[in-house]
Order: C-alpha cells, then structure tokens, then sequence
C-alpha cells in the first residue's frame, strides 16, 4: 500500500508526465495567443517537453519561459519569415482557384501548385523550431538545415504530419483535448527528432550532454 502512495512508482511517474504535458500545452497556446509569438513559444514547447518530459528535469514553468525569452528574437524573426510566405502561397491559391480557374483560364490549375508549396513550408516550419530550441546557428543555417533534414528523414517527415493530421481529427470530435494534444504531439515528435539529431552531433557535444544529464540525475 505504501508503494502506491510513492511519488518514485511508475503510476506516479505517468501521472506526472502526463500533467507537464497538459501544463506545456496550456502555456503554448496562451503564449501563442499574440500570434507573432507562435514561434518563441513553439521553440519554448520544444525545449521543456526536452528538458522536462523526455529527460525528466527541472520543471515546466522553469524551463518554459526561460527558453521563450532567450530564444524570442531569432524564433520571432524566423516565424514572421514563414508566416509571410506562408500568407503569400495561400493568397496566390486562392486567386488562381477563385478568378482565373472560375474564369476558365487553364493557369487556375496552379492553384495546386501553391497549395503543395503550403505543405511544403509546414513541413519546414516543423523543423526549423525543435532546430533553434537544440542548437546555436544563424537565421540562415537554421533554416537551411531545417529544410535539408526535411527532406533527409522523409519518411519520419510523412509519419508525424499523419500524427498530426489525426491529432487534429481527434480535437474536432473533442475540442477539450487543446489542453492535452499540443504537448503530447511534440513529445512524439521530440522522440522522433533527438534521435535524428543526435546524428548530426560531435561525439565531444554528445559526450557533454550526457555528462549534464548524469550530474542531474544523481
């Protein structure tokens, strides 16, 4: 009876992961709320869910806003490169489905085109802020890097959009999870990608990052 009581047994454990993950979820989401802010925060989700779920150390609310500022700037000026873009292949695609397809010019067609370009540029997005979360780089490297490691692990690439797309089916037939699906998406994802970049990683930095996580743990 004791042992179910003992915040070490693995129902305790569970519970609490599942907590820090609803925590970071409902932080995401009030600090995306400015919308020019959703890339600090998704940099900062990346982080903590590291740090806090897959490692297990320190705690959300330390890690959460400490990694949102330090990482502000360059995530801020990266999300608003994405989101423009992003705005200019949708206004493109509605223009050609909605004028030139409806008028009947053939060049309407290429509405698919920019809605591919879309996708593409999500895709992308869903690298490049578990990539300044985990690594110091210029804008320019972070994003190209993203881009490459995209492509490199495409068949991780295909299988967390189908994750996601049916995280998002699954918040259509029940809205509340926004307090659980958020978090819970990126600690998939973050299991995917630490494995991915730990390829990419000198085996002095691999070496120093085992030797913080060992000093924590004991």
């Amino acid at each position: 009876m004791n042992s179910l009581f003992n915040y070490d047994n693995k129902f305790f454990h569970v519970v609490n992961k599942l907590l820090n993950v609803c925590f970071i979820s409902i932080l995401w989401i009030v600090c995306c709320i400015p919308v020019f802010t959703i890339g600090a925060s998704t940099t900062a989700m990346y982080y903590t869910v590291n740090k806090v779920v897959h490692h297990n150390r320190s705690y959300v609310f330390t890690e959460f806003f400490p990694a949102f500022k330090n990482n502000f700037k360059q995530s801020t000026c990266i999300w608003l490169i994405v989101f423009f873009s992003s705005f200019i292949f949708w206004l493109d695609a509605y223009i050609m489905k909605n004028y030139f397809l409806e008028a009947g010019s053939k060049l309407g067609n290429l509405y698919v085109f920019f809605y591919v370009m879309l996708l593409f540029e999500f895709i992308w997005s869903m690298y490049i802020f578990p990539n300044i979360a985990r690594f110091e780089n210029s804008n320019r490297q972070i994003m190209k890097n993203a881009a490459l490691m995209a492509v490199a692990h495409l068949p991780w690439t295909f299988l967390i959009v189908v994750i996601l797309a049916v995280f998002l089916f699954l918040l259509l037939l029940i809205p509340v999870l926004i307090i659980f699906l958020p978090g819970a998406y990126m600690w998939i994802w973050n299991v995917i990608l630490e494995k991915n970049f730990r390829r990419y990683m000198s085996e002095e930095e691999l070496a120093q990052e085992e030797e913080r996580n060992l000093e924590y743990y004991n």
